[in-house]
């Protein structure tokens, strides 16, 4: 372009590039008169004309040709590296496997020493027995000292179900996950958080934990609640390791207590394996009588006028209470709404206020009870009986309303 330009005068001659002319010589119309003879044009526009020169396109055809022979050369050069690598694929990938498998015992072994974890004995027993176990996650985002530890003994011979019961934010499903996380942890090979751990194989590990609803398919939170419940229970083996939190409560009280029973109790009879089984239907620790392998235990709180203090640890027994209405008040509920629940839930306690004769709640498959007979016997139904719907035109219909008014009518 300087090259042309100094030698045509023309100071704002450009050389230019598209992908229908190739490369071309643009020139301005004020300098036509100044284009020498072996410009060949090859297009007008509007501002000007377009040229070409033999040397110019001898260049192009040398420009394409370069790029035409960088292209083969990359894709030969690809050709030797995807040689050279699937030669070497076997020996990659151990490699990679090796590193991975490093990675992974670096990352146990700074974890463990950081958090002052140990090491679990990992065994064919029917036992899992955890001292002072920890939640791996909860515990680094608190105060160093301030997590509680706890004792969580299931054997399979023994106490496998464990009902576990306490107030809202008592650390109920903190203290089911943190089991999960140190089975897991154990049979992945690492250390754990705990003073001490036995862990008896565990073949899977089963949980229904929080609330969530599917929206897109349809399904309310207790019908996907429902559905990962039966999988459970088709799934589960007598190896598992069973998490089951507040099952039922999306329901009605005595439809959520009832599903909550039968699946504790399939889980004993049946599945027989490791669980445990946190709720707030306190009914349910009844089955403690009934079942030789149900305990019942309660994450603790102690309750101080209308406040309440959580203290996170485990103990035997099945607790009274859930303390809603004071968590209710921990939450920031307005005073009067937390006055009309503690009123409502004296009522309640007693049998008395609203509460007394709750509406029966009708099933979805329970069987109508049927009419009197007087009502069966009634004319009005007697003609709807002999009606033949598929004969029927909308002008017959509207005499057929008609006759069954008249008939109520004298009936009354």
């Amino acid at each position: 372009e300087q090259k042309e330009r100094e030698r045509t005068k023309i100071n704002s001659l450009k050389v230019r590039y598209n992908k229908v002319f190739g490369y071309y010589i643009e020139i301005t119309k004020a300098n036509l008169h100044l284009v020498p003879k072996h410009y060949h044009r090859k297009q007008t526009i509007a501002g000007g004309e377009r040229f070409v020169t033999d040397e110019l396109i001898k260049l192009e055809a040398e420009i394409l040709e370069a790029e035409e022979k960088l292209r083969e050369l990359e894709v030969a050069r690809f050709e030797q590296l995807r040689k050279r690598v699937s030669d070497a694929a076997q020996r990659v990938s151990r490699l990679a496997n090796t590193l991975a498998d490093a990675d992974a015992l670096a990352a146990f072994a700074e974890v463990a020493h950081r958090h002052d974890y140990v090491r679990p004995t990992v065994d064919e027993s029917p036992v899992i027995a955890l001292k002072d176990s920890r939640h791996p996650v909860v515990e680094t985002m608190l105060e160093p000292g301030a997590f509680v530890p706890n004792d969580v003994t299931l054997d399979m011979s023994g106490a496998r179900l464990l009902l576990v019961t306490g107030p809202n934010m008592a650390g109920k499903s903190t203290l089911m996950r943190q089991v999960a996380h140190v089975v897991l942890m154990a049979q992945a090979g690492g250390f754990v958080p705990a003073r001490e751990a036995r862990i008896g194989r565990v073949d899977r590990i089963f949980t229904r934990v929080g609330a969530s609803d599917d929206v897109a398919r349809g399904a309310s939170t207790f019908m996907v609640e429902m559905r990962e419940t039966a999988a459970i229970l088709r799934g589960a083996t007598a190896r598992s390791l069973v998490l089951f939190d507040e099952i039922g409560r999306g329901t009605s009280t005595f439809d959520g207590l009832a599903i909550a029973w039968a699946v504790a109790e399939y889980l004993h009879d049946v599945v027989k394996a490791r669980a445990m089984f946190a709720t707030h239907y306190h009914e349910l620790c009844a089955l403690a009588d009934t079942r030789s392998h149900v305990i019942n235990v309660n994450v603790s709180a102690r309750e101080t006028g209308d406040d309440i203090v959580f203290l996170h640890k485990l103990s035997e027994g099945g607790a009274s209470r859930s303390y809603g209405v004071a968590v209710a008040k921990l939450a920031g509920l307005p005073e009067p709404v937390l006055a009309r629940a503690r009123a409502l839930l004296k009522d309640l306690e007693r049998g008395e206020g609203p509460f007394r004769r709750p509406p029966k709640q009708i099933g979805l498959f329970e069987e109508r009870p049927s009419k009197p007979a007087a009502a069966a016997d009634h004319p009005a139904l007697a003609a709807l009986t002999n009606v033949d719907i598929d004969r029927l035109t909308p002008l017959d219909a509207l005499h057929l309303v008609a006759q069954l008014k008249a008939l109520v009518a004298s009936a009354k």
